[in-house]
C-alpha cells in the first residue's frame, strides 16, 4: 500500500482536536483550542476563512447530513448550530453541566444527540431546537457516541472504560459492559459490529447488542483517538496519541500501512486527535496537537491517481 503526503495545512495557533467535511467535499472544517472554527479549501490547499468565533475549545465538529448546518461541541457545554452558507449561528443548545465531547445526528430522524460531563444524553429536534429527551447513560463522563446507521442501537463510551448500548428507537437501555481498562475514546459501528478504541491502547471488535468480544488487539502504543471507515474500500484507519496513523484491512484487521516518522514519513510530530476519509478524492485527513492538518493519498500498489 502506498501513502503519499498531499499537503500540510498550517495556520492554527493551538492544538487541533476535531475536523469535519462540508456538504461540498472540497471544503474542510477544523477546530480545537483556538478561538475560531477554520474552513479550508482542499482544491487550492489554502485557508478560506474563519467560519465562526468561539469562546472556548471545540471538542467535536459534526456536519448535519443533507444540510448546510455544522454542529460544534464546546468545552463550555454549548452546542453551536452554524449555517455554513450565511455564516450565521442558527441556534445554541446547552447541556446541564460540563463540556460536550460528542454530538451526532440520529439517522433518519431530524434530531441530534450529545452528552455532557454529567453522564447524561440529550436529544434535540433539529427543526424546533427543543429538548426532546434527557436520560442518564453513566455515572461518569461520556466521551463518545456512535449511532447505528441501521437504526438499531446507540452506543456510548465513558471515561471508566464502559460501553453502554441503547435502543435507537426508544432509548431503552439494552446493556453495559466494562470493555477497556481506561477511558473509551473512539467508537465505530460498521457492518453490524462495534469497533472500540481506548486510552488503554486497545481496540476491540464487539458483537451488538451483547458486547461480546470477537477480536482484540493493541493497534497503537497509546490512546486510540479515532477509528474511521473508508468510503468505498474495506479499510479502517486509526490514529493515536503515539503520533501514528495506521490503515487496516477491515477483514481480519491486518495492518496495511503505518504512517509515522519512524517509517520515514513526514507525519505528525505530536498526538493525532482525529481523522476522516474525505469524499474529495477519498483522502485521509488528520489533525494533531502539532497544530497542523495533514492530507494523505492512500492507494493499493498499482493504483493510479
Amino acid at each position: 500500500m502506498k501513502a503519499n503526503l498531499v499537503a500540510t495545512l498550517i495556520g492554527h495557533q493551538n492544538p487541533i482536536y476535531t475536523l469535519a467535511s462540508s456538504y461540498d467535499p472540497r471544503f474542510l472544517f477544523t477546530a480545537g483550542n483556538d478561538k475560531g472554527i477554520v474552513e479550508w479549501d482542499l482544491e487550492k490547499m489554502t485557508f478560506k476563512r474563519i467560519l465562526c468565533s468561539v469562546p472556548a475549545s471545540v471538542y467535536h465538529l459534526h456536519l448535519i447530513p443533507g444540510s448546510n448546518i455544522l454542529a460544534a461541541a464546546l468545552r463550555t457545554g454549548d452546542i453551536y448550530l452554524i449555517d455554513i452558507d450565511n455564516q450565521e449561528l442558527v441556534a445554541s443548545l446547552k447541556v446541564d453541566s460540563g463540556a460536550v465531547f460528542s454530538v451526532k445526528t440520529l439517522p433518519g430522524k431530524k434530531e441530534i444527540i450529545a452528552t455532557g460531563e454529567d453522564g447524561y444524553a440529550y436529544v434535540w429536534s433539529l427543526e424546533s431546537h427543543k429538548l426532546l429527551s434527557r436520560f442518564k447513560v453513566s455515572e461518569n463522563t461520556v466521551r463518545v457516541i456512535e449511532p447505528d446507521p441501521d437504526k438499531s442501537y446507540i452506543c456510548f463510551g465513558d471515561k471508566e472504560g464502559w460501553i453502554h448500548v441503547y435502543s435507537f428507537l426508544d432509548f431503552e437501555h439494552l446493556g453495559s459492559k466494562n470493555i477497556h481498562s481506561r477511558p473509551v475514546t473512539s467508537l465505530l459501528i460498521e457492518d453490524g459490529k462495534l469497533y472500540s478504541g481506548g486510552r488503554d491502547a486497545k481496540m476491540y471488535v464487539l458483537e451488538l447488542p451483547t458486547l461480546r468480544s470477537e477480536r482484540s488487539l493493541v493497534p497503537h502504543m497509546f490512546t486510540v483517538y479515532d477509528i474511521v471507515k473508508h468510503p468505498t474500500k474495506e479499510w479502517l484507519a486509526t490514529v493515536s496519541r503515539d503520533k501514528t496513523t495506521k490503515v487496516w484491512a477491515q477483514d481480519g484487521l491486518k495492518l496495511l500501512r503505518n504512517i509515522s516518522r519512524d517509517r520515514k514519513f513526514d507525519a505528525h510530530m505530536l498526538s493525532i486527535n482525529a481523522c476522516i476519509w474525505s469524499d474529495y478524492r477519498e483522502w485521509l485527513i488528520s489533525v494533531s496537537d502539532d497544530k497542523t492538518v495533514r492530507i494523505w493519498s492512500i492507494q493499493e500498489e498499482g493504483d493510479g491517481e
